[in-house]
């Protein structure tokens, strides 16, 4: 591995397990220091220790409450300095129709999932500004790019992330920082240990998606190899949005 993110310091909410952990073992791995925000408190914290202090600190961390942001950003900054590189990770998912998921299930998903995104790149983006510019990475879904059914909220709160990181991308461009939105297919994952096959019927590379898949995407973005693309959608399913592969007959 190379030393890409040297001198960088990387924030990552949702951090303490599945994709956020992998995202921040691979910016410790490449020579950076992050910075794990998430509600999983046992979970974070020995995520930290695994990383080392010098290396990884863990905060509490509320997505959908922007004081609990606020404290964040002020407890990164103190030990590290400040942020140049966002990964907007945290995510729920309830299952769910139209017809038949309550408001309230429908609001706590696209609280977490958009709102969380927003909140994220308003405070965290100040401190991105700070450093002179960087990177945000908006992790929306494959779910954000096609209709699924049974995930109402789960799909309309990542649409909304797409817009969320277009219009940031145009309004933080002046402050040097990149905004890209990524959009993984089924991930093997402990969220999705209780859902169907990772791999699904339509998808062309019939085998399940890893979490350093999604990791890999996630570093180049965060990298100066990305410093062209602000603004763009970056898919990784395995092929799943291609298209119909049943053949014309």
């Amino acid at each position: 591995m190379t030393e890409r993110f040297k001198n960088k310091v990387a924030f990552v909410s949702g951090g303490a397990r599945g994709l956020g952990a992998s995202h921040a073992r691979r910016f410790v791995k490449e020579g950076g220091r992050v910075v794990i925000g998430d509600i999983l408190v046992d979970e974070g914290r020995a995520l930290a220790q695994e990383l080392g202090a010098e290396n990884a600190l863990f905060v509490t961390l509320d997505v959908t409450d922007e004081a609990s942001w606020v404290a964040a950003r002020e407890a990164a900054e103190k030990a590290f300095g400040p942020v140049s590189i966002l990964v907007n990770n945290a995510g729920i998912q309830k299952l769910g129709t139209t017809l038949d998921s309550s408001l309230e299930d429908f609001d706590v998903v696209v609280k977490v999932n958009l709102h969380g995104t927003f909140l994220g790149t308003k405070v965290i983006g100040q401190s991105l500004i700070k450093a002179g510019g960087g990177s945000i990475i908006n992790v929306s879904s494959i779910a954000g790019m096609i209709g699924l059914p049974n995930t109402v909220g789960y799909v309309a709160a990542k649409w909304a992330v797409r817009g969320i990181t277009k219009a940031s991308a145009l309004e933080l461009a002046p402050h040097h920082i990149r905004v890209n939105s990524i959009h993984p297919g089924r991930i093997v994952t402990d969220l999705t240990a209780g859902l169907n096959s990772p791999i699904r019927p339509n998808q062309v590379i019939k085998e399940p998606g890893r979490p350093e898949d999604i990791s890999n995407l996630v570093a180049f973005l965060a990298s100066e190899e990305s410093r062209f693309s602000t603004g763009v959608e970056f898919i990784v399913d395995g092929g799943r949005y291609v298209g119909e592969s049943d053949p014309v007959k």
